[in-house]
């Protein structure tokens, strides 16, 4: 069971998209915040049955003063920061969501997701401290979506511009650096003939008939 958040922070870090960022997560969250149940949604996705077993699809996020608060303020809360003791049940009557917390996930200045935990009927309810170590955990959950989302587009843009496969763009890289063709073939180990086709494909890709002029063009696509 993690016994710091530090341990928690540090999985986040080694995460490398979001499906992992959403479910390898799950049981280090739920062990350290002592719940039965966690999920993470995101608002631009369309719910599963999957997400329903993994978590908690928004914590009954219609019509509720939690869900309202997080989306007003972008700020955690749970439902006894908002509510009197028992007033949670009038909006929520699920045993398995006794007390609730959610908080933010934003990304470039939006709400893109919330983080959801709930306890069983018969557990204590969220205090002061839960509420700082979520509002902590939600700060670096946001920024590590943003992270990956924008590596993500990065690459997509890559792809985009560039008619060259992922190879070539390695192969054209040892070019811009001055290699030979049997130098380039010893880095990525394939013969000299292989870089020499290669050579000869991305110059009918690009409408070029130099290695200079491809490396000159590559560098105006990236640019632009």
């Amino acid at each position: 069971m993690p016994n710091s958040l530090y341990v928690v922070f540090q999985a986040i870090a080694n995460v490398n998209n979001e499906q992992q960022l959403r479910l390898a997560l799950m049981d280090q969250i739920r062990e350290y915040f002592g719940v039965q149940h966690c999920g993470i949604y995101l608002i631009d996705e369309q719910l599963t049955e999957e997400m329903n077993v993994q978590g908690i699809p928004s914590v009954c996020m219609e019509n509720n003063p939690v869900g309202r608060y997080v989306v007003e303020r972008h700020a955690p809360a749970h439902e006894q920061l908002l509510l009197s003791p028992g007033d949670w049940k009038h909006f929520c009557s699920r045993q398995d969501h006794e007390h609730v917390m959610t908080g933010p996930i934003v990304c470039d200045g939006g709400l893109v997701g919330t983080l959801n935990l709930a306890r069983d009927e018969g557990t204590d309810a969220f205090n002061a401290d839960d509420l700082a170590d979520f509002s902590a955990l939600c700060l670096h959950l946001s920024a590590k979506l943003a992270t990956l989302r924008a590596k993500k587009a990065k690459i997509s843009n890559s792809q985009l511009v560039s008619p060259l496969t992922p190879r070539e763009l390695e192969i054209a890289e040892l070019v811009a650096q001055g290699l030979t063709n049997a130098q380039i073939g010893e880095k990525l180990w394939i013969t000299q003939n292989s870089v020499k086709q290669a050579l000869k494909r991305m110059f009918r890709k690009l409408g070029v008939s130099a290695r200079s002029e491809m490396v000159a063009k590559l560098h105006l696509i990236s640019v632009n």
